[in-house]
């Protein structure tokens, strides 16, 4: 019986943990599996909401580190989560993405001579600028599996100098849950509480540091849709952190002036799901956000200077877009008259991502 300690702490964490423990559950007279909660998003819609519609269960542990500095929070997490360690010694821990939760618990696990494996491995959007990026390059560097999305990650890894021996395409796990909850999130009403009907909105979503920490970028965004959103209505389920910027930054009366732009809190997982299948575009600076809408073929204006996840360009309906006010524009208008970018879903995805992943380490047995 092989011990597996599963991580999550932020919202992505649960789409991807959640069909992997289901996987794992399936064969429980080999693998004995605990799902560890670091609690670096602590919000109840951030967090319990996704935990009860992903059906998984309370966590094994929860580390409530909360909110904090990077360096605090990680520091926190690396403290917390070696007790767990030292108390259950795993015989492997599976972390995912590019939080500060997956480097700190992979650290941990390395030193006490426990494999790790790095679901999203091989992700680069090559800018050393954004703390995910940091992340994800020291996780690959001290994990032992490597799992991959898709093939551009692999190159990245092998370009890094890793073995290819330690390198597994096993696809983009997030559309696992995507698939098992689709029929779920269609029976969403969230469209008719808020009084708004299918392909008559476009959808926002806003949480990089980059964009809604800096006064100077946050105005940029919202210049644009004080413009766009004399076309569409703007469908915007805020991040915490977003809505205490507009604050800090006296920016709620420009805000609250745009009468097609509805703020709503966020949004629990099947809901989400049928906001994204069912916006006619989408504008967002998430990543998971660019491989769900090109699952769904809804067009998806990423404000970022670049993407960890470029597949989603060159297969799929993403674009980029420079943090500029005019492009920001632009780039809506086209789409709002029709001239919608056409994508198809890369290999791999189809939802068969957690039973390649536990046959991977069932065959090492």
């Amino acid at each position: 019986m092989r011990k597996v300690h599963l991580i999550v702490g932020a919202r992505p964490n649960f789409m991807k943990m959640a069909p992997l423990y289901k996987e794992f559950k399936k064969y429980s007279d080999e693998f004995s599996v605990k799902l560890i909660h670091t609690g670096q998003h602590y919000d109840e819609r951030m967090s319990k909401f996704f935990f009860d519609d992903l059906q998984l269960p309370y966590p094994d542990e929860y580390l409530e580190v909360g909110s904090g500095t990077h360096g605090k929070q990680t520091a926190r997490i690396i403290e917390r989560y070696e007790d767990v360690l030292l108390k259950d010694m795993p015989d492997l821990v599976i972390v995912a993405g590019d939080v500060n939760s997956t480097v700190a618990c992979a650290l941990d696990a390395v030193k006490l001579h426990i494999p790790v494996a790095h679901l999203e491995a091989g992700l680069r959007s090559h800018a050393k600028s954004m703390p995910e990026e940091i992340n994800r390059i020291m996780t690959d560097v001290i994990s032992d599996y490597l799992l991959t999305p898709s093939p551009d990650a692999d190159e990245n890894l092998l370009k890094e100098g890793k073995p290819k021996d330690k390198i597994y395409l096993v696809g983009n796990i997030m559309i696992d849950s995507l698939i098992q909850y689709k029929n779920k999130a269609e029976e969403s009403k969230i469209l008719d509480e808020i009084g708004i009907s299918k392909k008559d909105y476009a959808l926002i979503t806003l949480h990089r540091p980059s964009n809604v920490d800096n006064e100077k970028g946050l105005l940029t965004i919202l210049n644009a849709f004080e413009e766009i959103n004399k076309d569409v209505k703007l469908i915007f389920p805020i991040h915490p952190r977003t809505r205490k910027r507009i604050e800090e930054f006296n920016l709620e009366e420009k805000v609250n002036s745009m009468k097609n732009l509805y703020l709503v809190p966020p949004a629990g997982y099947y809901d989400f799901l049928h906001l994204q299948m069912n916006a006619k575009f989408i504008l967002t600076d998430s990543g998971g956000i660019q491989e769900e809408s090109t699952y769904f073929g809804i067009p998806c204006l990423t404000l970022r200077p670049n993407t960890e996840r470029p597949i989603t360009i060159w297969e799929g309906t993403n674009q980029l877009v420079k943090l500029e006010t005019d492009d920001i524009i632009d780039a809506a208008k086209k789409i709002i008259a029709g001239d919608v970018k056409q994508g198809k879903i890369p290999k791999f995805w189809d939802g068969k991502t957690a039973e390649r992943i536990v046959q991977i380490f069932r065959n090492e047995n």
